[in-house]
């Protein structure tokens, strides 16, 4: 991960735990183990050149995000490539698509993402459940490991995704995404406040 983009996400994320997180990854950088190593908080979409106050359709943030299919996998991390777009699961003579799906080639594992232009809702919780059992059970191969699903919102409040994501043995994590970075002068005192801490360290 850049740096300048490590900073915008200490700016971007919420709480001291994940401003430590941060500052840990600024040192050790980026290592992925574990499923929940994979995802971030929030997802910084600027490149798409998408305006912030204006409503968008489902179908369009995912047209934008295969154009601009390069600077998006840089966004995700390392180890993602893309295998495609609304991929077709078929349940009992019913079709249901997958927005994206992608695989990761260090956790050896297909990752499923949801493109939701709203806040998270507990509908697309178990859609997406189900998307990873069909995954798990028809076409992952014996050296796969489970899928993981990620359900990139405009929002989510930490009560409601408590909930709905609990309890579920499929790895399914929720993330904002944002369309921009915040202003110059805040992410300039940010910048500095993690530069003092590291100094005190």
């Amino acid at each position: 991960m850049k740096l300048d983009s490590l900073f915008e996400r200490l700016l971007l994320s919420n709480g001291k735990a994940n401003k430590e997180t941060v500052l840990q990854l600024a040192r050790k950088g980026n290592e992925i183990e574990k499923p929940e190593d994979i995802v971030k908080e929030p997802y910084v979409l600027e490149f798409l050149g998408l305006p912030d106050d204006k409503p968008i359709m489902e179908s369009d943030l995912e047209k934008a995000l295969v154009r601009h299919i390069e600077n998006f996998l840089l966004e995700l991390g390392k180890g993602f490539m893309f295998i495609g777009t609304q991929q077709r699961v078929t349940l009992f003579n019913t079709h249901y698509y997958v927005d994206m799906v992608f695989y990761n080639k260090i956790l050896r594992c297909y990752v499923l993402i949801e493109l939701k232009t709203t806040k998270l809702m507990p509908e697309a919780v178990g859609q997406l459940n189900m998307y990873l059992n069909y995954y798990r059970s028809e076409v992952n191969d014996e050296t796969d490991n489970d899928p993981i699903g990620i359900i990139l919102c405009t929002d989510k409040k930490s009560v409601d995704a408590e909930y709905a994501l609990g309890g579920l043995s499929n790895n399914i994590f929720a993330s904002k995404y944002t369309y921009y970075i915040p202003n110059k002068d805040e992410l300039i005192a940010q910048i500095e406040s993690v530069l003092d801490e590291m100094d005190k360290e």
